[in-house]
């Protein structure tokens, strides 16, 4: 990892969304080096490790792979450990955490795993503290803190090889650090950006998302399309390593803020039959920079009016999950389906769905797009083509 050898990097997300992160690597000029259901794998030099947390919007952690070895005893796993070079990840006193899975290896204990790694990191780095029982990096306060946030280290073990790799990130890089304000079940900003780009969303029509919530797809729509950098707003892990220097990460926030455009060319609605919905919405929208983007209505869905298009209609409705929702869902899958037909013939219909009984309600055919997890539910996108009448 000199200024000769890239960084050996791998962009972590849901299940599922790979494909999407994959695709905005190459839009970004970086070659995939491979892809699997966990992430993508790419290689990077320092200016494009800044530059991928910044704008990946898809991706849940950007990680970079310190070393790869077989180790079935554990004086292998010490020695191995203790070649790794810590100095470029770690400064001298830094806390760090360490995150630890085993899966079909002679070394499963992972604790024991941990206790090895950690002596070599101690040893390695003057003062580094081992902070042991937590994992920082999902809570680290992207806004900055008063505590220095300790660097994870993630040791993951299977069929006794072992890779050990630096978080890149810090907190998840779903916490663009605009989003305080939150209606019930919030969705993940990083799968409301996979939604906007699994449907192909054109940010040069307008965009409808008629059951906002805390407005997080009509926020990411509009990122989107003023080309602004997800990540602009925070801070990450590596931007405290010693071997990344601070002009790096400067001179990648000038490179993004000079690519954002001044407006969205297109209307953006967000509506929500919930006042307090659109309340946490506008604030929202606000702290990410881009309330002027979009317009917030106080609407029922009955009440929809699309603007002139054609243009996407995207929704994440409820999931009919606690007993007693799934009869009141259907009449609002079929009432979206009334409003769609009567309003929106050649506009694109896309919604996240957890049950085909509901989604069937539309009455409109579907094709998926992908499926992934929300809140530990399985869901899938699905997107149509509203027909003109007759």
């Amino acid at each position: 990892m000199t200024a000769a050898r890239p960084f050996d990097a791998f962009a972590v997300t849901a299940p599922g969304l790979a494909p999407l992160a994959a695709a905005e690597l190459t839009a970004m000029g970086i070659t995939p080096t491979g892809t699997d259901a966990a992430g993508v794998t790419f290689h990077a030099d320092a200016g494009q490790l800044a530059a991928v947390q910044l704008g990946l919007r898809t991706v849940s952690r950007v990680l970079v792979r310190l070393a790869t070895f077989r180790a079935t005893a554990f004086h292998e796993l010490e020695r191995a450990a203790r070649q790794i070079d810590w100095a470029p990840i770690l400064p001298a006193g830094a806390p760090f955490a360490l995150r630890v899975t085993c899966r079909k290896s002679r070394l499963y204990h992972s604790d024991a795993v941990a206790e090895r790694v950690a002596g070599a990191i101690v040893r390695a780095i003057p003062g580094a503290t081992w902070q042991t029982g937590t994992d920082t990096s999902d809570e680290a306060d992207e806004e900055g803190g008063t505590s220095e946030p300790a660097q994870l280290f993630i040791v993951r073990f299977d069929r006794d090889r072992c890779t050990i790799s630096a978080d890149a990130s810090g907190a998840l890089l779903h916490r663009r650090g605009y989003r305080l304000a939150v209606a019930r079940a919030p969705l993940r900003e990083t799968l409301a950006a996979a939604m906007l780009l699994g449907v192909d969303y054109d940010p040069a029509r307008p965009m409808v998302d008629p059951m906002c919530g805390s407005g997080t797809v009509a926020i990411e729509a509009a990122l989107l399309a003023r080309r602004m950098a997800p990540g602009r707003l925070r801070r990450f892990a590596a931007e405290r390593w010693p071997q990344l220097e601070a002009a790096t990460w400067r001179t990648a926030r000038e490179a993004v803020a000079a690519a954002s455009l001044p407006a969205a060319p297109a209307p953006i609605i967000a509506a929500d039959r919930d006042a307090g919905a659109i309340d946490a919405a506008r604030a929202n929208a606000e702290r990410a920079g881009v309330a002027a983007d979009i317009e917030f209505r106080v609407a029922a869905l009955s009440a929809l009016a699309l603007p002139p298009g054609p243009g996407l209609l995207i929704a994440n409705p409820p999931y009919g999950i606690r007993v007693g929702e799934r009869g009141p869902l259907r009449d609002l899958f079929a009432r979206l389906g009334q409003v769609a037909r009567a309003q929106g013939a050649g506009w694109d219909l896309a919604l996240l769905s957890a049950d085909r009984a509901l989604e069937a309600q539309v009455g409109l055919p579907w094709t998926e797009r992908f499926s992934t997890s929300n809140g530990g539910i399985p869901v899938r996108l699905i997107r149509t083509r509203i027909p003109s009448p007759g």
